[in-house]
């Protein structure tokens, strides 16, 4: 029994085995792709993946209106001006001594209808048709000139034929005592000088309330606090606060220079006034500063009347050599100074004669090239770097003086002046 039992259990699985094997071969190829179903709803955002590369700049957005001004802590004050007079109650001396200089005349008040006063020069005078009772300021009137300004702040310039300079008299030249033109027929000449002739400058507003005066200032004229900076911190906490000390040259030159600095400007067959820091910045002079050879204190003129040497040092301090070998007899007979032929008078401020070869005011052009005759460019408004033989030997050697030279006596007479012809010692 068992036995037929196994029989028909092995038939039954050999029969469902047939049925499947049969219906697997009955299925056919899988027909074409449906079309694809609506979309379902978007999943879950996934993170982010890594920032890309940036972008390039754009265009600048306009500038943003200016933030508010900071303010100061409590019971802080800037610093403010004090005037000169504070200055001396604690340096009497220096201010004595500065104020006999010209720094302080460059702009001088008229009080009371009285001319101002002055260490070694006087103004009597002002121009035709006009009294001190009309002049506001005088521009100057320290040494070379004197310039007015009327009682509305402007220079008085007058008609075409007027004469509204004075120049004082020069004994080198021999010239002066004169009124001169200045901007003859040029109305409402504005004085805007201030940044270099008055004290505590600011561009805005008017001194005085005067529309011709451009700008406004604490004092006339270059004072203690222009080149120190103002003192009231210094006056009443002067061991806490410093005044400011700029020995550079740089600080002469904000004022002492006409525009870029690496031209000499010139007219007239002569280098204009305050070019000094321009005439340095051509050669090798222009590593020394100002106060190696002046004291910011003292003035040339200054101490020139006082009899006392005008710089602090001399040319021989530093060039022994030149000073031991001068190639020309008369030269040294005549204690010929370097400054005659090395610092010539190449500038003019008030008065200046072109055939003699000679301004009024000193060059600090130092430089003789020897084969240089002309001094400017064929324009005539710039100075060339080197002093020429027209100036180093022709303000002595001129028609006017009958000692003239040709061009090729001065040459050969200036080349190799320096030079020994033979060694010193044996």
């Amino acid at each position: 029994m068992k036995r037929y039992l196994w029989i028909l259990l092995v038939v039954v699985l050999a029969i469902a085995v047939a049925g499947c094997a049969g219906a697997e071969g009955a299925q056919g190829p899988a027909g074409p792709e449906g079309p694809a179903g609506p979309a379902g709803p978007p999943g879950p955002e996934g993170p982010a993946g890594p920032p890309g590369p940036p972008g390039e700049a754009g265009p600048a957005g306009p500038e943003g209106p200016a933030g508010a001004a900071a303010e100061a802590a409590p019971g802080f004050e800037p610093p403010a001006y004090v005037g000169a007079a504070a200055c001396a109650e604690c340096h009497q001396e220096t201010y004595d001594v500065f104020n006999k200089s010209g720094h302080p005349f460059k702009l001088n008040k008229v009080v009371d209808g009285q001319p101002p006063e002055y260490p070694y020069t006087e103004v009597v005078d002002v121009p035709e048709g006009y009294t001190w009772d009309d002049i506001a300021y005088v521009i100057g009137g320290y040494n070379w000139k004197a310039r007015f300004i009327d009682q509305d702040g402007y220079i008085i310039t007058g008609d075409a034929d007027a004469t509204t300079q004075y120049n004082f008299w020069n004994e080198q030249l021999e010239m002066g005592d004169n009124w001169v033109a200045y901007h003859a027929g040029e109305e409402n000449k504005p004085y805007n000088c201030g940044t270099c002739h008055t004290t505590g400058y600011n561009p805005e507003g008017n001194q005085d309330d005067l529309p011709g005066l451009i700008g406004t200032w604490t004092e006339g004229g270059i004072q203690c606090e222009e080149c120190h900076g103002p003192g009231s911190a210094h006056v009443e906490y002067p061991r806490s606060f410093a005044m400011n000390i700029d020995r550079s040259g740089d600080a002469c030159g904000d004022c002492h220079r006409r525009g870029a600095q690496e031209t000499v400007d010139a007219s007239g067959g002569f280098i204009k006034h305050h070019e000094q820091y321009e005439e340095l910045f051509q050669g090798k002079h222009v590593t020394i500063d100002c106060v190696i050879c002046h004291d910011p204190h003292q003035g040339v003129i200054q101490l020139r009347n006082e009899g006392l040497q005008t710089t602090r040092t001399q040319c021989e301090n530093c060039h022994k050599n030149e000073t031991r070998v001068q190639n020309n007899e008369t030269h040294v007979e005549l204690d010929v100074a370097c400054i005659d032929c090395h610092m010539p008078r190449v500038t003019k401020s008030a008065l200046g004669d072109p055939e003699r070869f000679q301004g009024d005011i000193r060059t600090h052009l130092m430089d003789i090239d020897p084969f240089q005759v002309g001094q400017f460019n064929e324009e005539g408004d710039v100075a060339l770097s080197s002093l020429s033989l027209d100036f180093a030997c022709r303000g002595c050697h001129n028609e006017v003086d009958g000692t003239t030279k040709t061009d090729e006596e001065l040459i050969n007479a200036a080349y190799q002046y320096h030079t020994p012809e033979e060694p010193l010692l044996p």
